[in-house]
């Protein structure tokens, strides 16, 4: 892997567009992220995985024309942050990423992902044992979709960032989504799991989906697999089911958060998203559920998502010191100039950590103007 043209330990401005890379804009913006929230310590380790997950791709300038149109952000940029915060816990920065290739489209992008895991698995002594026993369920030779494999890259105290892959279970057609995910779920020892999904999030025929499959790539007890679902023109309720498959889920919780992030629906733009988080010892029952929020698309401005995130995050008791630092740490603009930037809102509810977690967009090639009128209900 590349080490960043910028030591971590030095001050890293964000410079502008024309001047620089995609790649070198992304880490600073990392750096002053993680920075913001205490996790400067991190910024050698963290940026050196970010410049590699990025591919040879990213380092076109950012005045060029995104060469490819990644679906991470609304404006193709290739990589989103985010904060996760829980109580009584230091704050974890994330990074969604996907990898550009220099020439790129689906294929070459994956061949350059998969590159830099064999770098990855080779330094950072991953355990790819789950990942291998679906691989060739989700990555084909000409994959469908929007995407085939993104990286998720996560940053906490006093340890080694971890890494995570997103793959696409559209990677063989929307058709083909829901047998695909059921064969991996089985081949992971997840076999009863799946009924536990159907029942409580794949209830409305057409309008409930897969959307996303991931796996931790850790060998301990608190490595992950992961099932995601869309719930297009949902309300509340349908997701209040979708969060009572797991025990420990707090309806009320769940049900407040979301008006306070997007009103009471129906949810007709982007859609609301679950998420089953099934731990070592699941067997039928998963141990974790997220719902994910699409605050940019229910709000004037990011003004207003802001506000609207920090009344979540009061409603579940956590400090906002972390979120407004690592906003500050990223925002270029006012807030009231943009829609986006705040893209999304997470709600975790049972294991491993309950909490909010916070989608920032890098913005790094373009900003959505702001709506005239919001659009919550």
């Amino acid at each position: 892997m590349n080490p960043p043209d910028s030591p971590a330990d030095q001050e890293c401005p964000i410079l502008s567009a024309p001047a620089v890379s995609l790649r070198d804009f992304a880490l600073g913006q990392l750096q002053n992220l993680l920075r913001a929230v205490g996790l400067a310590a991190s910024a050698k380790s963290a940026t050196k995985l970010l410049a590699a997950a990025l591919g040879p791709g990213s380092r076109q300038p950012l005045s060029a024309v995104p060469q490819w149109p990644s679906q991470v952000a609304d404006d193709h940029t290739p990589v989103e942050f985010s904060v996760a915060l829980a109580r009584n816990e230091p704050p974890a920065v994330r990074m969604i990423v996907e990898s550009i290739a220099e020439r790129p489209d689906s294929r070459t992008n994956l061949a350059a992902a998969l590159e830099t895991l064999d770098r990855f698995s080779a330094e950072h002594s991953l355990h790819l044992g789950r990942f291998d026993r679906v691989r060739d369920l989700f990555l084909p030779e000409d994959p469908q979709g929007a995407f085939a494999f993104w990286y998720s890259l996560i940053v906490g105290p006093g340890a080694a960032p971890a890494i995570k892959v997103y793959l696409n279970p559209d990677v063989r057609g929307r058709e083909s989504a829901t047998a695909l995910v059921s064969e991996a779920l089985d081949r992971l020892g997840l076999s009863a799991a799946y009924p536990s999904v159907a029942e409580h999030a794949l209830r409305r025929e057409g309008l409930d989906r897969f959307s996303f499959f991931a796996l931790d790539l850790a060998d301990s007890d608190r490595a992950r697999v992961k099932t995601y679902v869309s719930h297009d023109d949902a309300v509340v309720a349908d997701v209040v089911r979708a969060a009572s498959a797991v025990p420990d889920a707090d309806p009320e919780l769940l049900a407040d958060v979301v008006e306070l992030a997007c009103g009471t629906g129906p949810f007709t733009r982007r859609p609301l998203m679950s998420s089953y988080t099934f731990l070592s010892g699941d067997v039928d029952t998963p141990s974790g559920y997220s719902l994910y929020i699409p605050v940019r698309d229910y709000v004037q401005d990011d003004l207003e998502a802001c506000e609207r995130v920090l009344a979540v995050m009061a409603r579940c008791g956590l400090d906002t010191t972390p979120f407004v630092l690592a906003l500050a740490s990223i925002v270029r603009r006012p807030l009231g100039e943009g829609v986006g930037l705040i893209a999304h809102v997470s709600l975790r509810l049972g294991k491993p950590r309950p909490g909010v977690t916070v989608y920032l967009s890098s913005e790094a090639y373009d900003v959505t103007p702001p709506r005239t009128t919001a659009l919550a209900v």
